[in-house]
Parts: C-alpha cells; sequence; structure tokens
C-alpha cells in the first residue's frame, strides 16, 4: 500500500514510506533486500575481499616502457591514461565487479611505487547493490626490455655463432633469405649480425636461440650444418663448464634458373629425368624441370649431399635471344607450356642470319617478337664430369635452352621515363667484417658495385615472380610516389603502345611503412599481425618455394 513520500491518490490523502528496523543493529531504515543498514552492510560484506592488493609490475628504464604480459612493452607517463588503463588491466578479480571510478594516489616519483583508489560496486545479499572505494599498490621492478639489453650488451660476447655460406657468386640467395628472416622475426633473438664474403655470421647470446635459426634454415632452404664447440672456462668446484658454440651451415650452391646436369644414378633414380634440367625452386627441397619435356621432379637436401651436382654455367653467362616464331605442342602444366620456338641471337641482327630452333617450356608466355635470356651451347665453355659421361653414352645437348622471358628494353624506355619502383624492402642491421676496412678503395667500390648489381636482379626477380612476391614483404616507397605523381601522366596512345605486359607489383600488395608512420608498440604489433595473416608464409616446403639465383 505504500506510495512514494509526498504523492496524493485521487481522495488527495498524503502517503509515506513505511521504515523497517536494521536486523542487527535497529536502526530504522528504508526496506531494501537485506534488511540491514549501510554501515551494517558494510561491516557485514567486503565485496573486495578477492580483489589484488599488491601488484608488481616491471618498468625498463632505458625506454621508459612498462611490460605486459608476456611480452609486450607498453610506453606510458606518470599518471597518465594509459598508465592508469594498464594497471587497471593488471588486477586480478576485477573483472566480477564493476567499476565506478579510478584515480591515481600521489606518490613520490622516485619512490618505486604507485597507488590507485578505485570504486567498485558489486551485488550481495538478495540483489541489494553496495559501492565501496578502496586502494591498490603497485610495486614498480625494474627490467631491461629485450631491446634494450640487446643495445647495451658488447657485441663481441656472444655464446653460439650461426655460419652460413652458399659458395657461388653472387647475394641474391642471401638476399632473399634476408626477407625472409625479417618476415618471421628469426632475427630477434640476435645480439649482432656480420655480412662477410660468401655468407653472414648470427651471433647469439643462448644456444638455443641458435638452434631455432637452424632450425628456421632448414625449412625454408636445402642446407647441411655441423657444430663445434669451444670450452671457454669451468669451475672444478661445481663442474660448471661454459663453452661456445658454432654452427656451420652450408646452403646448396645451385639457385633458381641454374642449369644443370644431374649424375646418372640420380638421374636414374628420378625417372631417367634430363639430365640436363633447369632449377625452378629452391625451397626445402630443390625443384627440378625437364625444358624438353616438361617433367619436374624434387631432390631433398640429404639426396643433393649425397650425389651433388653444380651449375654447368654461371647465370652471368645468359644470352638474350628474339623470338622469331613459336608453336605450341601440347603438354601444359600450371606454370609452363612445352613449345617449339625459332630464336636468334640479338647480337647476330645485322652480322649474319644463324637461326636456332629448340624445345621451350616457355610456351604460355613467350610471343614472337619478344626477348629471352637463354644458355647457349654453341659458345658457352661448358665443363662438367657428368656432362662429358653423358655426351659420351650418345646424348646430344640442346644448342640453345631458354630459361625466362626478358623485360631489358622495357625497363630501359621506363628508366629513361623517369620512373620509378613505388616500393621498398627493409634491410637487417648488419655489420661489415673485419677486413672490410681494410680493402683498397677500388676494391671497395667494385664489391659495391657487385652489390648494387645483385640487388636490382633481385628487385627484377620479385617483380616477374608473383608466388616468389608473395613470401616477401614489400613496403610503400611514398617519396618515390610523391614523385611519379607530381609527373604528367602520359598519353592514352602512349599508354596503349607501351609494355602492356610489363611486370609491376600492385598496390595491394604492398604494407604502409611502419618505421615511417611512428606508431606505437601497440599498433605496430597489431599492423605486423594483420599483414602476416593476410599473407602468412606455409612452413615445409613451401617457405621460400622461389629462392632467387
Amino acid at each position: 500500500m505504500a506510495q512514494v513520500s509526498g504523492a496524493p491518490d485521487t481522495l488527495g490523502i498524503q502517503h509515506t514510506q513505511g521504515h523497517v528496523l536494521c536486523c542487527l543493529c535497529g536502526l530504522a531504515i528504508q526496506p531494501n533486500p537485506s534488511n540491514m543498514c549501510v554501515n551494517c552492510l558494510r561491516t557485514q560484506v567486503d565485496i573486495t575481499a578477492n580483489v589484488q592488493k599488491s601488484v608488481t609490475i616491471f618498468f625498463c628504464r632505458g625506454c621508459g616502457r612498462y611490460l605486459q604480459p608476456p611480452r609486450h612493452w607498453v610506453k606510458a607517463d606518470l599518471e597518465s591514461r594509459e598508465l592508469l588503463t594498464f594497471c587497471v588491466k593488471r588486477i586480478r578479480g576485477l573483472s566480477k565487479l564493476k567499476l565506478v571510478d579510478a584515480g591515481f594516489i600521489w606518490t613520490e616519483p622516485h619512490s618505486k611505487r604507485l597507488k590507485l583508489k578505485l570504486s567498485v560496486q558489486g551485488e550481495v545479499f538478495n540483489g541489494a547493490i553496495l559501492q565501496q572505494t578502496f586502494s591498490v599498490d603497485f610495486v614498480v621492478a625494474d627490467q631491461p626490455c629485450l631491446d634494450c639489453n640487446r643495445h647495451a650488451a658488447s657485441p663481441n660476447v656472444w655464446t653460439a655463432c650461426v655460419q652460413v655460406r652458399q659458395h657461388v657468386h653472387h647475394k641474391r640467395t642471401f638476399m632473399f633469405l634476408e626477407q625472409m628472416i625479417l618476415r618471421h622475426g628469426a632475427d630477434a633473438s640476435c645480439t649482432n649480425i656480420k655480412e662477410i664474403h660468401e655468407g653472414l655470421d648470427f651471433f647469439f647470446a643462448n644456444r638455443q636461440h641458435a638452434v631455432k635459426l637452424v632450425d628456421f634454415l632448414q625449412a625454408v632452404v636445402p642446407i647441411k650444418f655441423r657444430t663445434a664447440k669451444q670450452l671457454v672456462s669451468h669451475n672444478i668446484h661445481t663442474s660448471n663448464y661454459n663453452y661456445k658454440y658454432t654452427f656451420s651451415v652450408e646452403i646448396v650452391p645451385v639457385c633458381k634458373d641454374d642449369l644443370v646436369c644431374l649424375p646418372a644414378k640420380l638421374a636414374a633414380s628420378l625417372g631417367n629425368l634430363g639430365p640436363l634440367v633447369l632449377c625452378s625452386r629452391v625451397s626445402a627441397a630443390l625443384t627440378l624441370v625437364d625444358p624438353l619435356t616438361l617433367r619436374h621432379a624434387q631432390v631433398e637436401a640429404g639426396t643433393y649431399w649425397h650425389s651433388p651436382f653444380r651449375s654447368l654455367i654461371l647465370p652471368k653467362q645468359l644470352v638474350e635471344f628474339v623470338v622469331l616464331d613459336i608453336e605450341l605442342l601440347g603438354p601444359t602444366t600450371s606454370r609452363h607450356s612445352l613449345a617449339e620456338a625459332q630464336v636468334a641471337r640479338k647480337s647476330d641482327f645485322g652480322r649474319n642470319d644463324r637461326m636456332y630452333t629448340t624445345i621451350t617450356h616457355l610456351g604460355q608466355i613467350l610471343h614472337p617478337g619478344d626477348t629471352a635470356l637463354g644458355y647457349d651451347f654453341e659458345h658457352a665453355n661448358a665443363v662438367d664430369p657428368d656432362l662429358d659421361r653423358w655426351i659420351e653414352r650418345g646424348g646430344s645437348p640442346p644448342e640453345v635452352i631458354l630459361v625466362k622471358k626478358s623485360y631489358q628494353e622495357k625497363r630501359a624506355r621506363k628508366h629513361a621515363k623517369g620512373e620509378t619502383r613505388t616500393w621498398k624492402l627493409n634491410r637487417l642491421a648488419m655489420e661489415a667484417a673485419a677486413g672490410a676496412e681494410k680493402a683498397s678503395a677500388q676494391r671497395a667500390r667494385q664489391a659495391a658495385d657487385r652489390d648494387t648489381a645483385d640487388m636490382e636482379h633481385f628487385l627484377q626477380e620479385l617483380e616477374e615472380d608473383a608466388d616468389m612476391r608473395s613470401r616477401v614483404a614489400l613496403f610503400k616507397d611514398k617519396q618515390a610516389a610523391a614523385g611519379r605523381a607530381a609527373r604528367p601522366a602520359p598519353s592514352v596512345a602512349a599508354t596503349d603502345d607501351d609494355d602492356g605486359d610489363f611486370p609491376e607489383v600492385p598496390l595491394e600488395e604492398l604494407l604502409d611503412d611502419l618505421a615511417g608512420l611512428q606508431l606505437d608498440e601497440a599498433e605496430e604489433e597489431a599492423a605486423i599481425a594483420a599483414a602476416a595473416a593476410a599473407g602468412e608464409l606455409d612452413g615445409g616446403d613451401s617457405g621460400a618455394e622461389d629462392m632467387t639465383e
């Protein structure tokens, strides 16, 4: 029958709300589900009993960041909204209560203590809502982050070293391997990286980190490795020994687009493949294709090192041929089509009428008038015991073996117009070898020219091979894009007539450069996770299926 106090009914009678006595102290109170006054309710119930009142947080003095377990570091200033949010999330038991208010209680900046004043609401007896205010103490403990720890450590102090080598005449394999390492973050535990002749040296403060890198290399390239350890010191009283570990890793000296002659036993075990075959992919296994039959096979690392073979002709001996005529022969695969092509050396134009007829696996991309790169057996000096034995048994190598389509003329025309790439690659922070400083100026200039040529060739490989490009993180070059946008647009006629099939990287495959955007830690990791989810690499054989030359 009770109505709101002061509210008249239809007869104009004034009603007041009834009161009850508190079940503990007997004080007259308004009715509530617990039948207790506020003071008695607070003495009987503590809704903050399961809330953590003391928390330890870790702070890096080098960069001023706080550790968000397990490995994330958050940048926050004292008494800032970011630090308040970070501290509230670190309190256990707060999820079952409703947070009403939160704020800092002032403490000395050098006291290594933080205090929060929190107001929470919780449900108690029979649905009654109780609000309480309490404080939480935070103890700030010093702990350097991984980046600061690595920066402060001496690069000459290491426990394990991984020496990666490939005995070839270029560095394009390591350029691709560098991008794979950056994409997967395999260099996260490295204390130092040194670039030396024919390879890289990775230094680690822990042996397990070196083992992890070796396992990663086994998943992306065919390798063999051996280990060694050197005793640094030992304690005869506690039998503790300190070692330095070295992992010597050798990559198979066969690269993409290399021409090889298989040993007789290996060719027989692969179903009488070849023996003259091209290497079309390099992943955890070598993928070999016969350009005359389109048959292909994979050679595992163990099989290769049991029956090793090397390249017949160096890639720098590739010759430009002009396609005069081409006719498809029928057999096709997902990437190749068998065709009969009539070609002529580009250097022979205007000098003689020498033409060559050959079988090629590039039937689906070559057309009359195109330029292709290939190996000229008629003028090449190919020295290999397996090739000599095959010729003695009656084998006859073709005069020309086409390897890939050439876009040199089209690139030259675009370069003459001032067009540049609108994308770029990130590089590892590498240190030059000790002997590099002692080299003469001429040798240093020659080495720099070779590295520039290898990098240009590698970038061209990325433009031409979409499958290889999908395994590499390409970033937008805003300066180059702005320069291209500032130039006047070419006419429609010039665009139609010029380089319709020229390989270019689509804009949707490019990522934003996180360093240039100056994102904070959380945004940067979120962007990296999104990029990885968009084009995650497969493990095993698909890790680096298209290794460059």
